[in-house]
């Protein structure tokens, strides 16, 4: 065996190993659920689990020998065989915690199709028809599908929900920013209002300083001519 089949070989046996630990639950509820459509009673047709969706049980095809086999300890049967080399992981599927696996004892080409939920055992059952094996796990797969739909759904709200709370923060904080940057503005506006006021004052106050200054010049320029023209009209002639 390749070192990566004897990997998953281990991690398979821990997997079954935890499973059976908890074989004993598992069946305890089964067993109160009978009333709910999660398990028929030895030697009838077994029903789905009720789905949260349409809250009807969908009945498998599983024959009353198949269905006398949850009794019959499968789980602990495909604990004891996991533990050797020559059984061999087909398939698995999950969706959401829920998931379906089909094993295969070659030596005695035995098929054990199981289903679980976070690694608890609902259902292993064991048959040497390869196309019976098939059509039940996927029915397995089926039904794990329909068990996983609210809890995706349930994932899938509550990422949506972290999503729009972390859009609000992050809107929340630009609208902070930018609060900022318009009263920065504003303040710097009425600053220079501000400056602006005190500069056409100052330039109105020039401009009434330049034209005093310049009626000052025209009556000293005119000063200076007449008296220019005293002293020349006083002067003797050549």
């Amino acid at each position: 065996m390749d070192r990566k089949s004897k990997v998953r070989q281990i991690a398979l046996a821990a997997f079954i190993a935890w499973g059976a630990a908890q074989g004993a639950h598992a069946q305890a509820l089964q067993d109160n659920n009978a009333s709910a459509g999660v398990m028929s009673q030895p030697g009838t047709t077994t029903a789905l689990p009720v789905t949260a969706q349409s809250g009807q049980a969908e009945t498998t095809a599983l024959t009353p020998d198949e269905n006398r086999q949850s009794a019959a300890g499968n789980v602990a049967e495909l604990q004891q065989m996991i533990r050797g080399s020559d059984l061999s992981e087909l398939r698995t599927t999950y969706n959401g915690s829920y998931g379906a696996s089909m094993l295969f004892y070659g030596k005695e080409m035995t098929y054990y199709i199981a289903l679980f939920q976070q690694k608890n055992f609902w259902r292993v059952i064991k048959t040497q028809d390869a196309s019976r094996a098939d059509m039940i796990y996927k029915d397995f797969v089926r039904q794990t599908v329909q068990l996983s739909d609210v809890e995706i759904r349930r994932t899938q709200l509550e990422a949506q929900k972290a999503f729009t709370q972390r859009m609000i923060a992050l809107s929340q904080d630009r609208a902070s920013r930018l609060q900022a940057d318009l009263d920065v503005a504003r303040q710097q506006q009425s600053i220079v209002a501000t400056q602006q006021q005190q500069k056409q004052a100052e330039a109105t106050a020039l401009t009434q300083q330049k034209l005093a200054a310049q009626e000052q010049l025209r009556v000293a320029q005119r000063q200076v001519r007449e008296l220019q023209r005293q002293l020349e009209s006083g002067l003797p002639s050549h």
